[in-house]
């Protein structure tokens, strides 16, 4: 299954005391694969490092890099969806270009994208995001 993961979810996820760590668990558990652009890494890496310490961002920046089910993905299309916060499109963006299962984030400017019949991208947060993989 194939996930694109908003960094609102993966920072948080990635302490151990955390109640979402389980998403970071199960991606070192290969439980999904995780699809990524450089620009979602420069953004993954630029957070983390605020929020957790650059030594953590380096070492979780490096884990991403050698886990077999991170996909690297390249878009040669900006779809523009979310006009609320242009940023966000990255994801979305990635979500397209991989064929994406999910698009798993707490943000509600992605809501738009419920209304949107074309390109369809399933968007969940992460509670929808548990339910689906406790199914896998």
């Amino acid at each position: 299954m194939k996930v694109v993961v908003d960094t609102n979810i993966l920072w948080v996820a990635i302490s151990r005391r955390s109640k979402t760590h389980w998403v970071f668990s199960d991606l070192i558990n290969g439980k999904f694969t995780l699809c990524v652009t450089t620009d979602i890494l420069e953004e993954y890496e630029e957070i983390i490092s605020r929020r957790l310490g650059s030594e953590t961002s380096k070492s979780i920046m490096e884990l991403l890099d050698n886990l077999p089910n991170v996909e690297f993905i390249t878009k040669y299309y900006r779809w523009e969806l979310i006009e609320q916060d242009y940023d966000d499109n990255k994801f979305v963006d990635c979500a397209i270009a991989c064929n994406a299962n999910y698009l798993a984030t707490n943000d509600r400017h992605f809501n738009i994208l419920k209304t949107i019949a074309f390109p369809k991208i399933n968007v969940i947060n992460v509670d929808e995001f548990k339910s689906v993989i406790q199914t896998i």
